[in-house]
């Protein structure tokens, strides 16, 4: 099979962080023998860059027969639907369908995709797709996995006698509400001055385990989110985690030893970090929980997903049963 990826966000050298769930996509795919291009539009850097997608896209088309086209977020998507005679596949990885201006697009839009793919049942309910795909993006659960704390400690620099609570994210964007964080940690601190917070922003995403490893907590206050991969990687390195009821957050940890969903009122934050910072990072639990998220299992269902699209479409399949699930 023959897949050409069309995506606004993907790892550049100046952005190495920047939507590598996507790449991870791709090289799960690539694994499994999917032949897979990537046609990558930075949009942040020009939105003009999605009018010239457009050439972009038919010189591929012209050059090469794929199977599948997938789009990943709206924009992209608008590009890949002008290779009509492809199946396209759309995935919506973010909050953007209900929560931005962007939501008008992707819900004028939402018919004009062959399948379509959301990482939250949230998502689906507010979007108003039945069909969709809940498929949320996988963990690279052999890079995030619990270590040596101390090693970690080291290594980054990091205090070795403190208690240490990781947030992670680019804390410049209003809706993460890094101002919750400030204000809730300042009162973590006048209750144990041993805690101290770790902001995790502009790193190299290859860094974001060994923080993971050497911080004793995560926490997440944003406003809304799709499927928070700081979240499943958290729980993967076996990390208590606190965070407020975005995407599919409860269902990641709802029930779980020492994770607590929390609002966005600094004195609530403040009490459960609190609490998770009363359990050790040597619960299984966590990390058994995000089990079924990991990339290779997440890469099966998509190709699932691409044999419905193709199968549909009346084109000639793979022999074997669909992995997708709706």
């Amino acid at each position: 099979m023959r897949v050409l990826v069309v995506t606004n966000m993907y790892p550049q050298p100046e952005t190495p962080a920047f939507a590598v769930f996507v790449e991870d996509q791709v090289r799960s795919l690539r694994e499994l023998g999917v032949e897979v291009d990537v046609l990558f539009m930075n949009g942040r850097r020009n939105r003009l860059n999605y009018l010239l997608g457009y050439p972009r896209l038919w010189r591929k088309l012209m050059r090469e027969r794929y199977d599948v086209i997938h789009a990943h977020y709206v924009f992209s998507g608008l590009v890949a639907r002008a290779a009509w005679r492809t199946p396209v596949i759309l995935t919506h990885h973010g909050p953007e369908v209900f929560m931005t201006w962007e939501k008008y697009f992707c819900r004028f839009t939402k018919r004009w995709f062959d399948k379509m793919i959301v990482v939250s049942q949230e998502m689906k309910e507010r979007l108003g797709v039945p069909e969709a795909y809940v498929i949320p993006c996988g963990v690279d659960m052999e890079r995030f996995k619990p270590g040596d704390q101390a090693a970690a400690r080291r290594e980054l620099g990091l205090p070795a006698d403190k208690k240490l609570v990781l947030w992670a994210g680019e804390f410049f964007r209003p809706e993460k509400r890094f101002e919750v964080v400030q204000e809730a940690m300042k009162l973590v601190e006048l209750r144990d001055a041993n805690v101290e917070l770790v902001l995790l922003s502009g790193r190299p995403h290859t860094t974001v385990p060994r923080y993971m490893t050497a911080c004793d907590a995560f926490l997440l206050t944003s406003d809304g989110e799709g499927s928070p991969m700081v979240i499943k990687e958290a729980m993967s390195c076996n990390m208590p985690v606190v965070s407020t009821a975005v995407g599919d957050v409860e269902d990641v940890i709802g029930g779980v030893e020492g994770c607590f969903i929390c609002s966005q009122d600094p004195g609530d934050v403040a009490e459960k970090v609190l609490r998770a910072l009363t359990f050790d990072k040597g619960n299984e639990a966590r990390r058994e929980r995000i089990r079924s998220m990991e990339l290779s299992a997440i890469a099966r269902r998509i190709i699932g997903v691409y044999e419905d699209a193709l199968r549909d479409f009346g084109r000639a399949v793979p022999s074997g049963e669909p992995q997708a699930e709706r």
